[in-house]
């Protein structure tokens, strides 16, 4: 199948619009033929500095601007992260991710912890990957020095109405950060988060700026938005399985080799919703208490549901040539 990256708006527009089950029946045909159907990332999410962000995202229990009851705290200790990536190994994850509520990298002390860090958790034999804010080139390329796998930096929303939901950085910057991780040869990761008030046509723009980059990202998070008292959009009401259903679907077809994550917002989910969404071609999720700081489905509620539906774990480093070496040691796959 040729990976197409000159979508047209008109194009995604009415994949997007199709009858609902027509669209999941054809993105699961798709899924079927690119990937190993059955098979689903399972990553954890750790946020190693709380709070404190300067920036204004209207949805973010972070922002040191609201009062959300966030308690904040500076980067955590190194062998407190190493414990967690630990535990989340031992339950079942392959991708351990560190999530920092900073603007931007800065090069000082904490991003030569953070640097340790990732080079601690990629030698107990997990993808390693950070969402720190925005990059430079040289940040970048010194992250993957450290044996970064992934860096996670989400669009959030359309063009559009980007500047209704956050005023403290622009688009163009998000998409110049990606584009320093693509130069570094790390593995992107960038999606989005619905019910921020947007509209169709905002989720579908979003879908054709991920979809039309030089390159696919290699994980594209679809987040439903997990309200929290104190923001500006507490008041939002909850998303609907037909409205991720859509999001997921879209997605597969438009990159098919792509990694689909189910991510916030699936601690309401019930499994039957859930399903739905693998049916769609999501094959990835977070699993553990918190993303960040918002509640999760943990290890043991999704291990059940691994078994309910005939799922198994995605072995870590699945995409790295076999025999290829990772920071000095060969990449062996790890069996959750």
């Amino acid at each position: 199948m040729i990976m197409r990256t000159d979508w047209t708006l008109d194009e995604v527009k009415a994949i997007y619009n199709q009858p609902v089950l027509e669209l999941v029946t054809q993105a699961a045909a798709i899924h079927a033929e690119t990937q190993a159907t059955g098979e689903v990332q399972v990553c954890t999410l750790l946020s190693v500095k709380t709070g404190g962000c300067p920036e204004d995202c209207a949805y973010c229990p972070q922002a040191a601007r609201y009062h959300t009851g966030v308690q904040a705290h500076k980067l955590l200790p190194d062998a407190e992260v190493l414990a967690a990536a630990q535990r989340a190994k031992d339950g079942g994850s392959t991708r351990f991710c560190m999530g920092a509520a900073w603007r931007e990298v800065r090069d000082n002390r904490d991003f030569d912890r953070v640097l340790n860090m990732v080079t601690e958790v990629n030698n107990i034999g997990l993808e390693v990957c950070c969402t720190l804010g925005m990059l430079n080139e040289y940040q970048a390329e010194r992250l993957k020095e450290a044996g970064l796998y992934a860096y996670n930096h989400n669009l959030d929303t359309s063009r559009e109405h980007y500047d209704d939901i956050i005023t403290t950085r622009t688009y163009d910057d998000r998409l110049n950060t990606l584009e320093h991780v693509r130069k570094a040869g790390i593995s992107v990761c960038s999606g989005g988060i619905i019910g921020l008030g947007e509209t169709d046509e905002d989720r579908i723009a979003m879908l054709h700026t991920l979809a039309t980059l030089p390159q696919h990202p290699e994980s594209v998070p679809v987040n439903a938005l997990v309200p929290v008292e104190g923001t500006p959009l507490a008041q939002q009401p909850r998303v609907s399985v037909w409205e991720m259903l859509r999001m997921i679907a879209t997605a597969r077809i438009l990159m098919p080799r792509t990694m689909v994550r189910l991510s916030a917002g699936r601690q309401e989910m019930p499994v039957t919703e859930q399903a739905l969404c693998f049916l769609a071609g999501a094959n990835s999720i977070f699993s553990g208490e918190k993303l960040l700081t918002t509640p999760n489905p943990d290890f043991d509620a999704d291990k059940q549901m691994f078994a309910l539906l005939g799922l198994k774990p995605r072995k870590s480093f699945k995409d790295v040539p076999e025999g290829a070496v990772v920071l000095g040691k060969e990449a062996a796959p790890v069996v959750a």
